[in-house]
């Protein structure tokens, strides 16, 4: 029986909105940062024509796809759809990556080479080593406060619990119940990070820099910020009804999935 061609690559999924001045400098800088990566972009049907320059890349490299949805479905389900399409199609692990310049895709190189044993990567800015560049005061204060509050359900190990710059085994993701998870915007991560602890997932932080972005508009709104409170309302709830708390130990990592070779 064949290998399966995607036994030791990667999906990088990047859900977008509107990224059309930034979307073809990203796919060119995550294919030229390592030949095991793939891209599957997520659109929301963008009214900039996002999708239209996906697809001219798309006939240039058979490592570039697109999946054009009907109407703005937020964060969370976008990333859903990509963690299902890897493990559908058997990539040994799935990237979560901003699609606006501000996550560099050679942190993610990085990251590939440390995997063996871990179930979840965060590229973490607050991390020893990690920095944010660009952020005003009014950003440095909701992401401040939005981690703290995080880390109530996660764990103090764990510095950067709203990065969106992941990579997960697809192994791992294959034991969540992904379906269950009910968040849509950014508070999915949040949420996808918990389910991972409960599920006693070896969890590790690899520092980057965070550059915010230079064109386009930032997808963090007032509605989003609720939203992030409602989903850790209804963790809390969730929590108390169980009544049983997180792991707390730090779990070395195993043997796990081979590292991609």
């Amino acid at each position: 029986m064949a290998e399966n061609p995607n036994a030791y690559r990667c999906l990088v999924v990047l859900p977008t909105y509107n990224e059309r001045e930034n979307i073809a400098r990203v796919v060119d800088a995550v294919l030229s940062a390592d030949e095991r990566l793939d891209v599957l972009v997520v659109d929301d049907s963008s009214p900039d024509h996002t999708g239209a320059a996906v697809r001219e890349i798309e006939l240039r490299t058979p490592r570039v796809r697109l999946i054009e949805r009907a109407r703005k479905m937020g964060l969370g389900s976008a990333y859903l759809l990509g963690f299902e399409t890897g493990m559908r199609e058997g990539f040994a692990a799935v990237c979560t990556m901003d699609a606006d310049l501000s996550h560099d895709p050679q942190y993610l190189v990085e990251m590939l080479s440390s995997r063996g044993g871990y179930d979840v990567i965060i590229g973490s800015r607050y991390a020893a080593g990690g920095r944010i560049e660009g952020f005003n005061i009014w950003r440095k204060l909701n992401s401040a406060v939005a981690n703290v509050l995080a880390r109530r359900f996660i764990g103090n190990d764990v510095r950067d619990c709203t990065s969106g710059y992941r990579l997960y085994s697809t192994s791992f993701l294959q034991k969540l119940n992904l379906p269950a998870l009910e968040a849509s915007g950014y508070s999915m991560l949040v949420e996808l990070l918990y389910e991972a602890r409960l599920s006693r997932a070896r969890v590790t932080e690899h520092p980057i820099v965070f550059k915010n972005r230079i064109a386009g508009k930032s997808k963090v709104s007032y509605l989003e910020l609720l939203g992030s409170l409602r989903t850790l309302f209804r963790l809390k709830v969730r929590q108390m009804k169980e009544r049983s708390a997180l792991p707390r130990e730090v779990l070395e990592p195993s043997e796990g999935p081979l590292p991609l070779r």
